[in-house]
């Protein structure tokens, strides 16, 4: 697909390019009517302003874009690892945006990708929207979808199969013994917490429970200050025999406010958290969790946009499903 010139929204719009380079740059120099018959072209013409010229004169950049939901989260630090040693290795610099889990954000940052020509995305989508993936592909910026199953044939994604790693992580605790437990995730919004619960129902209900039981106590955030206030709140209502954290950060701050409050862990309760960052082994009670490949998602995922990117007429799109090991320590034991 051709790319939009200033030109083609100038004669769209009725205007000189000139006027179109105000709105873009001075946009306070425009007449408001101007201004907004321009705008509208641009959103018409679904036209992307040209970072640099030297990007121009190429078409595209010798850089990727990678975008996540929480940078300050562990996991995304070793995918963002992965990245970046592949791309390096064939010669890309990684511009890296932290959508924070909104949507917003990530399309403003999505926007900031395509401007700069990066030659692909990859992504690990906020929400569950394609069309914002789909408008950077109709600018031949290739996309692959990272700790995310892919939902079409022509999209390439490396993910985890967190339904699975759900169903490990709370069949384990009921394996010992547990008859009460509680979910504490992020916003449930975001996928991954939702399917990550679904597997805790499926191991409630496989060991004769009723999954409705399941205590879901819902976090804005995923970090360890949200643990430590969700488990007040699980103390306050009646601690539960065993707790499953949708992340490792959450499972660390639960960990914190029981020892805190008395709560011998795993004695009283049992915890288990998920990602196995390098803190969950070296927390008071080491930290049951449940491991992703993380480093390698994001050097599989890099390989493959990059293949994509390089090699169009014989790539082929794959859709990479890595399984989560459960690694035992003290706090189910």
């Amino acid at each position: 697909m051709a790319m939009v010139s200033i030109k083609d929204v100038a004669a769209h719009a009725g205007v000189s390019p000139g006027t179109v380079s105000n709105v873009l740059n001075r946009p306070g120099k425009v007449a408001p009517a101007t201004r907004e018959r321009v705008e509208a072209a641009i959103s018409e013409l679904g036209f992307v302003r040209h970072g640099s010229a030297s990007t121009l004169r190429a078409g595209h950049s010798r850089t990727i874009g990678l975008s996540v939901i929480d940078i300050g989260n562990p996991f995304f630090t070793e995918v963002a690892a992965g990245v970046e040693d592949v791309a390096s290795e064939l010669g890309y610099a990684v511009i890296l945006g932290n959508s924070a889990g909104s949507q917003d954000k990530e399309e403003r940052n999505l926007r900031v990708l395509a401007e700069q020509r990066v030659r692909g995305v990859l992504i690990t989508p906020s929400g569950e929207d394609p069309a914002r993936l789909d408008r950077l592909r109709e600018h031949g910026i290739s996309v692959v979808l990272v700790d995310h199953p892919a939902h079409r044939p022509d999209q390439c994604a490396v993910a985890v199969d967190d339904v699975a790693g759900g169903r490990a992580a709370a069949a384990h605790v009921l394996a010992r013994g547990a008859r009460t437990l509680a979910y504490v995730t992020g916003p449930l919004t975001i996928r991954q917490c939702v399917e990550r619960r679904e597997g805790a129902k499926a191991a409630m209900r496989a060991a004769g429970l009723d999954p409705d039981d399941l205590r879901v106590t819902e976090t804005a955030t995923m970090t360890a200050r949200a643990g430590e206030k969700a488990a007040a709140d699980l103390i306050a209502c009646g601690l539960p025999e065993a707790v499953f954290c949708a992340n490792d950060l959450l499972a660390l701050g639960v960990l914190r406010a029981l020892l805190r409050s008395g709560v011998r862990v795993p004695e009283e309760v049992a915890l288990i958290g998920y990602d196995d960052i390098d803190f969950a082994a070296a927390s008071t009670v080491s930290l049951t969790s449940m491991r992703q490949p993380t480093y390698q998602l994001g050097r599989i995922a890099t390989e493959l946009l990059l293949d994509e990117c390089d090699n169009p007429d014989t790539h082929a799109h794959q859709h990479i499903m890595f399984q989560p090991e459960l690694v035992a320590r003290e706090s189910t034991q």
